[in-house]
């Protein structure tokens, strides 16, 4: 496996803690995104374990590249940010698991080897925070006028259609398009429109 962190000791301490586990092997390690890839182009991994900020390609565009074009090898994230929706963001991109830095040191070694045996791997405060985010309704997730733009966005309007609407620019409403997906972790209008009758904004 690779280790990717942008913090020489975080990956020094992961590396020791892994030490001598008879199962899991660190065979590199990284400091950001690109330095992942150009190791993936010499060496045969399993998984990567792999943090989410990090300087130039962050972790979630290294996820989707390593996805796209070493569909074998298998991402694990283990970052400080443990919002729901950066899990669901990295989960669209092909991560295979998502732990927290925050959780025992005993459960990365299990994270690795579900990721290992091709499951996915949420960590329990991950996996509650993503349940609770889907209960939760757009009225507090999003303000008012996102709500709005949402639901004419769901209706099928343009930009241009929603901004004469609402008195806005084309490019204000791709503004808050662009917010609202990211405060939701949805990537394209498709699933926006889903999730928009999925709670009733339109029929």
């Amino acid at each position: 496996m690779i280790l990717v962190d942008d913090h020489e000791l975080v990956r020094s301490g992961l590396a020791a803690l892994l030490y001598g586990v008879p199962d899991i092997q660190v065979v590199a390690e990284a400091g950001d995104g690109a330095t992942l890839l150009g190791l993936l182009e010499n060496i045969l991994v399993d998984v990567v374990v792999c943090d989410i900020a990090m300087p130039g390609m962050d972790g979630l565009e290294a996820i989707e590249r390593v996805h796209s074009r070493w569909p074998d090898v298998r991402t694990l994230v283990l970052s400080m940010e443990d919002s729901p929706q950066v899990a669901r963001r990295a989960l669209a991109k092909g991560a295979s698991g998502y732990m927290s830095k925050q959780a025992a040191s005993g459960e990365l070694q299990d994270a690795i080897r579900a990721t290992m045996a091709g499951q996915c791997y949420l960590s329990p405060a991950i996996s509650r925070s993503l349940v609770v985010a889907q209960s939760v309704g757009p009225d507090e997730q999003l303000t008012a006028r996102q709500v709005e733009i949402l639901t004419l966005m769901a209706q099928g309007l343009t930009s241009r259609e929603i901004g004469a609407q609402l008195g806005l620019s084309p490019k204000t409403v791709d503004v808050h398009r662009l917010r609202i997906m990211d405060r939701l972790g949805i990537r394209n209008v498709a699933s926006l429109t889903r999730y928009a009758i999925r709670h009733k904004l339109v029929e």
